[in-house]
C-alpha cells in the first residue's frame, strides 16, 4: 500500500456537533462559582442553551467524555446561536434547494401547485424550535404534513393546487385541495 504524506501546515480542522447535555455540565461548573453573600446566582434553567455554550471550557469537554488528546488539539471553541423563527423560515424559503421549492417541484410533476402561507412556514419553524431539532428537523415536519397528500395525488387528477396553512401545521385540518376550475373561487 502506498504511503501518502500530507502537509498539514495550512489545514484548518473544524469539529462540529450538537453536544447535547454539554450545557448541563457548563451550568454545574458555573453554579459552583456562585458562592458567598455577594455572589450573583443565576438560575441555570433561565439561561438559554446558547448562552451557556458560549462559556464552554476544555474541562467541560473532558467531563462530556472527549479524550484529553483530542481536546488538546482543539485550541479554539466557538459556539453558534440557536436559530430563531425568521432564520428557519428563510431556510425553508430562500436557498436554491429550499424545502418549499423541492416540494413544489414534486407537486409540479403531478401538475399541482403547492402553496405554503406565511403563517404556515412560521408554524413549521416554531415546531422545529419546540422539538429542538433546528433546521435538521424541517424536512421531517414538512414530510409529515404532505405525505398523505403526495400519496393521493396520482389518483386525483382534478386537483389544481394544495394549500398548507397554520391550521394544517397545527394538525387541525388536512391540506386544502383546490380542484381544477375552482381556483378562481378559492
Amino acid at each position: 500500500q502506498e504511503f501518502l504524506q500530507v502537509d498539514t501546515t495550512n489545514i484548518l480542522v473544524i469539529c462540529g456537533g450538537a453536544f447535547a447535555g454539554l450545557e448541563k455540565i457548563i451550568a454545574d461548573r458555573l453554579q459552583k462559582r456562585s458562592i458567598g453573600f455577594g455572589a450573583h446566582v443565576a438560575d441555570p434553567d433561565k439561561r438559554r442553551v446558547g448562552e451557556l455554550l458560549q462559556k464552554a471550557e476544555p474541562e467541560d469537554l473532558l467531563k462530556f467524555g472527549l479524550i484529553p488528546e483530542f481536546v488538546g488539539r482543539l485550541p479554539v471553541i466557538a459556539t453558534l446561536e440557536d436559530l430563531d423563527i425568521s432564520a428557519l423560515v428563510k431556510i425553508l424559503r430562500e436557498p436554491k434547494n429550499a424545502l418549499v421549492k423541492q416540494y413544489a417541484k414534486l407537486f409540479d410533476l403531478e401538475d399541482v401547485a403547492l402553496t405554503f402561507t406565511d403563517d404556515a412556514l412560521e408554524a413549521i419553524a416554531q415546531k422545529a424550535i419546540e422539538r429542538k431539532t433546528g433546521a435538521r428537523g424541517l424536512r421531517s415536519i414538512v414530510e409529515g404534513l404532505l405525505l398523505d397528500t403526495m400519496f393521493d395525488l396520482p389518483t386525483e387528477p382534478d386537483i389544481a393546487e394544495v394549500v398548507v396553512d397554520r391550521e394544517v401545521v397545527e394538525g387541525r385540518k388536512e391540506p386544502v385541495r383546490v380542484l381544477k376550475g375552482k381556483e378562481e373561487a378559492a
